[in-house]
């Protein structure tokens, strides 16, 4: 029997949602379009909605399931004859799918001879919805009547510019120290990632009008002056950063008189003066659930720049993959940076059979690291640790208890997935990898992320279950242990706090803490790192990502924080709750209005005040697979957040705002389709 081409094989899935008494389904539907049966095959299918398989199927048994990933099994002796379909209907899902991304993102047939056939797939539709699906930023259009006669993101401190005179073709700065040769060679690295053709950095021999870069003590060192008078354009700055921000600020002036000279105009006298607000104004990417190369990191640290942001948390490490080279474990990259059919890490979230996926060497980061610190950014890497680690375990089995029995999971339906904090072992393998990054990272802030692990973790471990005994005592490491083979089902659900796992978890981020500070490092982590109030607050800071109370409640606390709550500031979430919007919503959704009105701080006192560091948006990577996604969910919310951070709250204004978004940057350039 021969097999069908695979474009004679196409996909297609649909979510009914509950309604009128009945039940959700999820239905797949393998249609067999050529002229040949196809039979002795699985279904391989992945997506950020995950698959029960204890629940209801129709038409297939589950026969295997790695969190996003699903096998399906026709019956015996099933044939898909030509011209035929196969219907499979799922009545049991982690949760409900609200958008289009949350279906399928991928699907292959896997043969009985080890081959897979990739499918043509379309994205889920939903039986309630005929909206065209949504993909590429919004569109912000410039109005006629803009409330302002210059374009300026984030809004400046102080502006008070006048008249107008011809737009310049371009700027030639001319230095007068170190820093600000520094600043004018990032510049034009910045605009060269941007705007390579619009010729924003020239030379006077090309018309360009030269721009005084002059060195003023008194300022801080993200501040800067910017003078208008007449022919003479004037930065003045103490550091790198201030006169870097001075120039992206005339530049963006520059392009909106250029793109838009009968709404904005280019002045001819007056003065800006301009420092943020916030210390750290920042963006994490989560590199592991989808993977970025180099080019595209580097073009993102320069959206950074343009939106004066000055933190890139980069979260190289998760459940689905490792992305950093260790030269003390190459298996780290070699088994946990790639997915594939039959691979330690199977097909997720979208990924083909093919082996997929990568990571970053040493010397591309260096390269990254070096062109972020020229823009003003600092990068703080994450290995998440010691939950989220399922690709790490598979590199490094030793870091698993040879005798651990039965299973826990992770809130996205990983087994087993955290490194063992009862086994000497763990540390010497931390510590080494550790070591390594901060000698990768100069900025000496390392993240260990600390977040989502099971209330069940370690249960069946008895190296586990022996040091909760030496610590806590035989009725918490008993009760701890019938915690075996518990499932967590939604974020947040299981609060682990003073439970064994919560326990274990400290005594493993105390020493690992110990350990960084040793090497003159500060150690970040989200929320849950402050279990146990075990970590040194004078040396460390917290991501706090549930809502704005729990921020408020560990400042309280003494710990330093960056905002990031997940309802506003997770840029994985939906714009709006309707189907033909991507992305997730587990958190709510957040247009960029509801993000730029946000008050990060609402309700805090003035002491709690004293400990906030700044703010943060976060991207997870799990709906973008398709990158005009990326740019739909990202982009003008990146630039309100960039706003929050910088610009005084009273000197804001949505609709200042929203008549300049359409001028900045996109990561992909793809707007709305």
């Amino acid at each position: 029997m021969s097999t069908p081409r695979p474009k004679a094989l196409r996909l297609e899935t649909l979510w009914n949602p509950p309604a009128d008494g009945k039940e959700f389904s999820y239905v797949l539907r393998l249609k067999n379009q050529g002229s040949e049966p196809l039979s002795n095959f699985s279904l391989c299918v992945s997506g950020p909605g995950r698959v029960d398989p204890a629940g209801r199927v129709e038409g297939a048994m589950v026969s295997l399931r790695l969190s996003n990933f699903t096998e399906f099994q026709p019956p015996a002796n099933f044939v898909l004859g030509a011209g035929e379909t196969w219907t499979i209907s799922v009545y049991a899902l982690s949760w409900q799918f609200r958008h289009w991304t949350d279906g399928a993102t991928s699907g292959y047939l896997a043969l009985s001879d080890g081959s897979t056939i990739v499918l043509s797939i379309e994205p889920t539709r939903s039986s309630v919805s005929n909206a065209p699906l949504k993909r590429g930023a919004e569109i912000y259009p410039v109005p006629v009547n803009a409330p302002v006669q210059v374009s300026i993101i984030p809004w400046p401190n102080h502006v008070a510019v006048a008249s107008r005179r011809p737009l310049p073709a371009g700027f030639a700065p001319l230095a007068q120290s170190a820093e600000g040769e520094a600043a004018t060679r990032s510049f034009a690295a910045l605009v060269e990632h941007l705007f390579a053709v619009e010729g924003i950095v020239r030379s006077e021999a090309e018309g360009a009008v030269p721009v005084a870069l002059k060195d003023a003590a008194g300022l801080g060192p993200e501040a800067y002056r910017l003078s208008f008078e007449g022919e003479t354009i004037t930065i003045e700055a103490s550091s790198q950063t201030g006169f870097l921000y001075g120039l992206v600020t005339l530049g963006q002036i520059w392009r909106g008189a250029r793109l838009h000279p009968e709404v904005f105009q280019f002045p001819a006298a007056g003065e800006i003066v301009d420092e943020p607000s916030m210390g750290w104004r920042g963006l994490h990417l989560d590199v592991a659930r989808q993977f970025y190369g180099a080019t595209e990191v580097k073009k993102l640290l320069a959206v950074l720049a343009w939106n004066k942001l000055n933190r890139f948390h980069w979260h190289l490490s998760d459940d689905e993959a490792w992305r950093v080279e260790i030269d003390a474990y190459p298996d780290l990259t070699a088994v946990g940076a790639w997915r594939g059919h039959g691979l330690a890490v199977p097909p997720l979230l979208g990924s083909s059979p093919a082996r997929t996926g990568g990571y970053y060497t040493k010397a591309a980061i260096r390269e990254i690291v070096a062109q972020a610190k020229g823009f003003g950014v600092e990068i703080v890497p994450e290995i998440d640790v010691p939950g989220h680690c399922y690709a790490m375990l598979q590199a490094i089995p030793e870091l698993r208890d040879p005798a651990e029995v039965g299973s826990y999971y992770s809130v996205q339906g990983f087994p087993d997935n955290c490194i063992n904090p009862a086994r000497e072992k763990t540390y010497e393998i931390i510590e080494t990898i550790l070591s390594e990054l901060i000698e990768l990272f100069p900025f000496k802030t390392i993240h260990l992320g600390a977040d989502e692990v099971p209330l069940g973790a370690w249960s069946g471990s008895p190296e586990a279950l022996e040091r909760l005994r030496s610590v806590a005592g035989d009725e918490v490491a008993d009760a701890h242990a019938k915690r075996l083979n518990v499932v967590t089902n939604t974020h947040g659900a299981d609060d682990i706090h003073g439970s064994g796992a919560a326990i274990l978890q400290a005594e493993f981020l105390s020493r690992v803490q110990r350990f960084l500070a040793s090497k003159g490092c500060i150690t970040g982590g989200w929320e849950e790192a402050a279990h146990g109030d075990v970590i040194d607050k004078s040396k460390s800071y917290l991501c706090s990502w549930r809502n704005v109370e729990v921020s408020a409640e560990l400042a309280e606390r003494g710990y330093e924080i960056v905002v990031c709550p997940g309802q506003v500031y997770y840029l994985d979430m939906a714009l709006r709750p309707d189907w033909d919007e991507p992305g997730a919503s587990w958190a709510g959704t957040s247009d960029a209005e509801k993000l730029y009105n946000f008050d990060p701080i609402g309700g805090w006192t003035a002491s709690q005040k004293q400990k906030l560091l700044g703010i943060q948006a976060c991207i997870w990577s799990e709906p973008m697979t398709d990158r005009a996604v990326f740019d739909r969910l990202v982009f003008p919310r990146l630039s309100a957040l960039a706003e929050t951070g910088w610009t005084k709250p009273s000197s804001k204004s949505w609709e200042r705002f929203r008549a300049l978004a359409g001028l900045m940057p996109l990561l992909y350039g793809r707007q709305q389709s």
